[in-house]
């Protein structure tokens, strides 16, 4: 089961080339021709990636599985630098020859209007504006946000994403009108139910991840069906479990991190709503939903590369090859929201809410300074290192001598048995001139 199987795989695809080149008449259709040839293409990388790629930090349900998606993410980022080298014409109507309904300017659904609870005006249904927005977003939010806890594994990173994607909703309504939300939809709905909720059945889910025991047994070596099943459960749950600890006050270099880490998940979230924009994709499409599920699996795994190299740089020498490829496909996506509506990018941003953001990075600024440059010098700030070691070396052998000093008294009036005191030494005093002045020397 763990085995690569690297010939196994290399004879299957050996014969089914060799079948569509022998056996299969080739049709004369150059569109579907050209389809098959890249499906081919890529299934063929596939196949050398899942046996030949190198393993990441995860091995369960089987290293296999996480091969196949790094290469999922090589193809997914050669598939974006091919649509930022289009012009924007043509990159709309290349979505075509994956999905003939595309290739179509698509209005935006405006969420906000009626921001009304209770509306008393429609007698049939006063609730009618909170069914209204029980789509199939909810549940994806909450899904979405259980599985970014269990990514990130720190509550207050969590918290402070969602709250700071609802900030920049506020902020860029005026650009896509699906950002106009009404503040019970944002506050109650999104923080609060789906956001909250799924932020908490993560931490659930994570706690318990840690106190589960980690001993695993052959699946052969377990005499009882129940005792297999489970078994075969507990194969689809990590291997081993390491705590994030982010730790972001504790130097400049993981406070740098994790702003980084919250500046790339707030840039992912939105690359989501723009690109749909800009390509003209409606929201239920299955490559939206693709999209995330991508996400998904490629983002738990780059997290972990992202902690390792943060936190054990002797070690982890250089950034995984998952967090590389997913912060490029992070850019390349952004690139190409740039490239296809620099209109709606460039739109300004209302005076008020750019003061708020400059007020914003200017408080964090400012407490990055405080914190890394002068609260740790604030003991002396003219003092180099080496005289403040100097002077902690004096301050300790003061006080050695000061204790030294309160014990003398008390040992000096202890007798002997030949009728003299006791010096701190035990010597007596015929030669406790000299104990003493080594002391004072001391």
């Amino acid at each position: 089961f763990s085995r690569t199987h690297t010939v196994t795989v290399l004879f299957i695809l050996t014969c089914a080339l060799v079948y569509v080149t022998l056996l299969e008449e080739t049709p004369q259709d150059t569109a579907y021709n050209t389809k098959r040839g890249i499906v081919a293409s890529i299934l063929v990388f596939l196949c050398f990636g899942v046996t030949q790629a190198k393993d990441g930090p995860f091995t369960r349900p089987h290293p296999a599985y996480w091969r196949f998606w790094l290469c999922v993410t090589v193809v997914y980022e050669l598939f974006l630098i091919f649509i930022l080298f289009q012009t924007v014409h043509d990159g709309r109507q290349f979505m075509k020859y994956i999905d003939p309904k595309l290739g179509v300017p698509l209005p935006e659904r405006d969420y906000g209007g009626n921001c009304l609870i209770y509306d008393p005006g429609n007698t049939t249904d006063p609730f009618h504006n909170i069914w209204d927005k029980m789509d199939g977003f909810v549940p994806a939010h909450f899904l979405g946000w259980y599985i970014k806890t269990l990514m990130i594994r720190d509550w207050w990173m969590c918290m402070i994403i969602s709250v700071m994607f609802e900030f920049l909703e506020y902020s860029l309504e005026h650009q896509l009108p699906n950002f106009s939300e009404c503040w019970w939809d944002h506050w109650i709905m999104d923080v609060l139910v789906c956001n909250g909720l799924g932020i908490y059945c993560g931490m659930k889910t994570l706690a318990w991840l840690s106190m589960k025991p980690y001993q695993w047994q052959g699946l052969w070596n377990i005499p009882t069906y129940k005792g297999k099943i489970k078994r075969i459960a507990f194969q689809f749950t990590p291997y081993s479990w390491v705590k994030f600890e982010w730790k972001p006050a504790s130097n400049l270099r993981r406070w740098l991190a994790v702003l980084g880490i919250i500046f790339m998940f707030l840039l992912a979230e939105l690359n989501t709503f723009y690109l749909k924009f800009v390509l003209w994709m409606p929201p239920e499409h299955y490559l939206v939903l693709l999209r995330l599920v991508f996400f998904v699996n490629v983002g738990g795994v780059a997290m972990r590369e992202i902690y390792d190299f943060m936190d054990d740089p002797k070690f982890h020498k250089k950034l995984g090859q998952q967090a590389w490829l997913v912060a490029a496909i992070t850019v390349t996506e952004f690139l190409i929201v740039v490239k296809y509506d620099p209109n709606t990018i460039m739109l300004p941003i209302p005076f008020f809410i750019m003061q708020c953001w400059l007020l914003g990075i200017l408080l964090i600024f400012t407490w990055t300074l405080w914190r890394f440059f002068i609260r740790c010098r604030k003991p002396n700030s003219s003092t180099t290192p080496g005289r403040m070691n100097k002077w902690n070396d004096i301050t300790l052998r003061y006080k050695e001598t000061r204790r030294r000093k309160q014990e003398v008294p008390a040992d000096r009036d202890r007798p002997l048995g030949n009728g003299s005191t006791a010096t701190p030494s035990g010597r007596s005093k015929l030669n406790g001139s000299s104990e003493t002045l080594r002391q004072r020397k001391s």
